[in-house]
């Protein structure tokens, strides 16, 4: 996808809170420029993480600037993310950008709800979709996953596919140290993937888990000013900071097994529009695959 969202603000929001006072102000520093009030989905975040429940979030990626921009853009990454402490497992499932759902009695892809309302617009259209709720989300800026990508020193993936793209060549089966700005090359390319958007979701997905791993062995990382920055730029979420105090508490260990999975559809061309069209079965099947997440033990 043209960007992997950090689904890592996070990981590192749990790992850095983990320090003590020090870090504790730190991140509330910059937290306090990225937090956006809600009162369902705090309460909920809230709540569940007092009582070291799974929590589901909505990871939204757009990379049209910084985040406050008069246009936002479209939400081409949407990843529903589990955290379960009890099973210490994370559990993501990409959702299509071009999945066809009904906004207001009219037919739309599901990355343009943010642009038609806000990040609670886009959770809405997520959670009927998926019949599930959802407990909060994360935004975040292309730009701001170079960035932060860049401040854990790089991560390490091995190509599913050989590809060229803007200039960076990938080789199947090769391992690559790649920097923010070679991590978004090898996340962008869809075109050229047999698998076309599937492929590149996939491919976020190992930026992501790359990125997690470096967490856990450095967490000192999101001290450094520039990942601050970078956070503080281009991320926004309605997560609290009670919520983060208590996931840096209680739910380290779900980063122990992260798992993937993917909703898949259909192309159809409607009205001059193509879409991913869900089979029922398959939305049941997603429904299935989260709850089961939720409910592990």
């Amino acid at each position: 996808m043209k960007k992997i969202l950090v689904r890592v603000l996070l990981v590192v929001l749990v790992a850095a809170l983990g320090f003590g006072g020090f870090v504790y102000y730190m991140v509330h520093n910059s937290t306090s420029q990225i937090y956006s009030y809600n009162k369902k989905t705090n309460k909920s975040s809230d709540d569940k993480t007092t009582s070291k429940k799974p929590v589901a979030y909505l990871l939204l990626g757009t990379d049209t600037g910084e985040l406050g921009r008069s246009y936002k853009g479209r939400t081409d990454t949407m990843i529903v993310m589990v955290l379960n402490p009890k099973s210490k497992t994370t559990t993501m499932v990409s959702v299509p950008r071009d999945t066809k759902v009904d906004f207001d009695d009219v037919t739309i892809k599901i990355n343009a709800a943010y642009s038609y309302g806000s990040s609670d617009t886009a959770m809405e259209a997520v959670e009927k979709l998926l019949n599930i709720k959802l407990d909060g989300y994360l935004l975040v800026n292309m730009k701001g996953l170079e960035q932060m990508v860049d401040a854990v020193g790089g991560v390490t993936v091995t190509s599913p596919l050989s590809f060229d793209y803007e200039g960076k060549s990938f080789v199947k089966g090769q391992s690559y140290d790649l920097n923010g700005s070679d991590a978004l090359k090898f996340s962008r390319m869809r075109y050229d993937d047999p698998q076309g958007d599937y492929g590149r979701q996939m491919r976020q997905q190992l930026i992501l888990t790359s990125v997690i791993g470096k967490l856990k062995k450095n967490p000192t990382t999101v001290l450094s000013q520039s990942f601050l920055d970078a956070v503080g730029k281009n991320v926004r979420t309605d997560v609290s900071l009670g919520s983060v105090k208590n996931l840096a508490m209680d739910y380290r260990d779900a980063g122990n097994t992260i798992k993937s999975d993917q909703l898949h559809g259909t192309g159809q061309n409607i009205d001059g529009q193509d879409y991913e069209v869900m089979s029922d079965s398959e939305l049941t099947r997603v429904h299935d695959v989260i709850q089961n997440a939720l409910n592990a033990k």
